[in-house]
């Protein structure tokens, strides 16, 4: 993100959790443009959690079974209110 330039990714807790048990196996998460995901014996795998974009939520949204969630945004937001990116 433009806004976090310069901040280690690894700092900012924002990647997607896949719930196993609600995973329908649709692949909807694999239009991923960011290659967080991995098709693991029919299931999504997070692999590359840092490639995830902060703030993005498509896959989560794209999810048929809803089995994707994400931290709370709030989180994202004290960030850059701390880093004064927001007033």
């Amino acid at each position: 993100m433009a806004w976090l330039e310069g901040y280690p990714r690894e700092k900012v807790q924002w990647f997607p959790t896949v719930d196993e048990s609600k995973c329908v196996g649709c692949g909807m998460c694999m239009n991923c443009g960011r290659n967080v995901y991995d098709w693991v014996n029919g299931k999504p795998k997070v692999v590359r959690s840092y490639n995830c974009v902060v703030g993005c939520t498509s896959c989560a949204n794209l999810c048929l079974g809803k089995a994707i969630s994400f931290p709370d945004i709030e989180s994202v937001r004290d960030l850059y209110k701390k880093r004064r990116y927001l007033g």
